[in-house]
């Protein structure tokens, strides 16, 4: 066995040095007689990420990707600002996600994400609507204020207490579910507890995100291939399809039955708790041509759960893990936290509110500055209506899909200094003292142009409260045992984790 490993190193380090070989004169991957560029992608797949980052520098951020002759793979990969602002902004009306984006995330239905035009603009407006809403931002900070005191820190101080050493990223991961669910729906799943235990929707919604990625990267005739069979990754994937629609089922139902109890649906649309968005759906009127039914619903709440969970959860590992290596800036957080509070009150265990840390330099710059390193959705795709030519010059067409890689965006040389790859707060800072905007095509964390995330402030608000939560109050220490790299993923996961032990900071 031993013997193979080493034939099969060998094997794939020849194949790589000879791809470098014979390179293209522009740098970009070589391009062989009817696989294309394929098996230069296969080699990498395993670092897809920074495989693209080398690319895009050698390219001058943009290259044509040449997939199978038979595959109708054809990409323009580019992270070059000037295209991404054409895309996204100026040129908005040409470049909608199209029909193959939703043919690849068809388990989201109908929903935001997936959709185009007036579909896609009446959901926006209602999004939009609810969730400014008052009666929803209080919901909000109950449920984030509740989360962190009651389960976020239960499970902390019970890990700390023991010594046991914790998936950050799964807790994050369970934090982010259980608030998203309550938001969402108005059911707490309780999957953030000491007992950790397997919840059916969030296995299900990993199974899917891992199969729509391969989807990414194979061929749409072994995608059938493999539907028709029954097997691999799309077989994975239709089970944990059948899975998100018996639990959304439930709880559409559910809440339907409560609503119906009540005088008019109107049990909690005023009251101090505020609304779950389920509930605002239901009861509030909606734009015509915006039909509330179940499959509407559906799909709402999936495409709403998805970006909530996993987006919040993949940011918060990121920064915690750059954080517990950069004790000069940890040690900046805990000293502006601290001055929000009385002298008194310095040095103790100490829970902050939203109004405390919302307007915090520093720690804000912190996590602009992991989501630029680390992007929860590294890369995203569209697709032109008719033929046209971005400002770096390359054509597009209809049977070609444009992709951006986030993730090189955020670590390219001329975009960000040669300091690029360094984990600065300080970046985001201006001479003032005050948070330094950069555009949104340069930094895409949350989209933009009109596309731009609804959930931007929904985000942020429960990122400061969890990091705020965790750096003022415990040390983290990361094993070192497990190496902290990104899975392959549509989400910017961690492949193995992020294993820690905590301590107390304040006795």
């Amino acid at each position: 066995m031993a013997l193979v490993s080493v034939f099969e190193a060998v094997l794939a380090l020849i194949c790589f040095l000879f791809l470098c070989c014979l390179r293209n004169k522009n740098r970009s991957p070589k391009s062989f007689p009817i696989v294309g560029m394929l098996p230069e992608l296969i080699l990498n797949i395993h670092r897809i990420h920074d495989w693209c980052t080398e690319t895009f520098e050698r390219c001058h951020y943009t290259f044509l990707f040449n997939g199978p002759w038979f595959a109708k793979m054809n990409i323009v990969g580019t992270c070059d600002p000037t295209n991404v602002h054409y895309i996204m902004s100026s040129n908005f009306n040409n470049f909608p996600k199209g029909p193959e984006f939703k043919q690849l995330f068809d388990v989201l239905g109908d929903g935001i994400f997936n959709t185009d035009m007036d579909l896609w603009r009446k959901q926006r407006m209602v999004a939009q609507e609810f969730m400014r809403n008052q009666s929803f931002h209080k919901f909000l900070l109950r449920t984030t204020r509740d989360k962190v005191e009651k389960g976020l820190i239960h499970v902390i101080d019970y890990v700390a207490k023991q010594g046991l050493v914790v998936n950050l990223e799964d807790v994050f991961q369970r934090f982010t579910f259980d608030t998203t669910c309550i938001l969402v729906t108005g059911y707490d799943p309780k999957c953030l507890s000491l007992e950790f235990p397997e919840v059916p929707f969030s296995k299900a919604l990993d199974d899917v995100e891992e199969a729509i990625f391969y989807r990414h990267v194979r061929p749409q005739s072994f995608i059938k291939l493999q539907r028709w069979l029954k097997m691999g990754q799309e077989q994975k994937y239709r089970k944990a399809w059948e899975v998100l629609d018996d639990i959304m089922t439930k709880y559409i139902c559910q809440k339907r039955k409560e609503l119906d109890t009540t005088t008019k649906g109107l049990v909690s649309q005023n009251g101090e708790d505020g609304v779950d968005l389920l509930t605002s759906y239901i009861t509030e009127e909606k734009p015509t041509g915006l039909k509330c039914d179940d499959k509407f619903l559906r799909d709402t709440i999936l495409n709403m759960m998805l970006a909530g969970r996993d987006s919040t959860s993949s940011a918060l590992t990121w920064f915690i893990w750059l954080v517990s290596r950069h004790p000069i800036v940890e040690n900046k957080i805990i000293e502006e936290l601290q001055s929000k509070l009385p002298a008194e009150e310095t040095k103790k265990r100490r829970l902050f509110n939203a109004e405390e840390v919302k307007d915090l330099v520093y720690l804000h710059g912190a996590l602009c500055e992991a989501l630029r390193l680390y992007p929860p959705v590294p890369f995203q795709h569209k697709e032109p209506l008719k033929p046209d030519i971005l400002p770096s010059g390359h054509p597009v067409h209809p049977t070609m899909k444009i992709l951006f890689s986030l993730y090189a965006m955020g670590r390219i040389k001329s975009f960000w200094g040669e300091d690029c790859l360094e984990f600065k707060p300080e970046r985001w800072i201006n001479e003032r003292g005050r948070i330094k905007h950069e555009p949104s095509y340069k930094f895409m964390s949350f989209n933009a142009g009109p596309r731009t995330c609804l959930g931007k402030d929904v985000a942020f608000l429960q990122m400061k409260a969890v990091a705020s939560a965790i750096i003022y109050n415990y040390r983290i220490h990361v094993s070192e045992e497990t190496p902290v790299v990104p899975a392959v993923s549509i989400i910017l996961h961690t492949k193995n984790g992020l294993m820690a032990r905590i301590s107390t900071r304040w006795d």
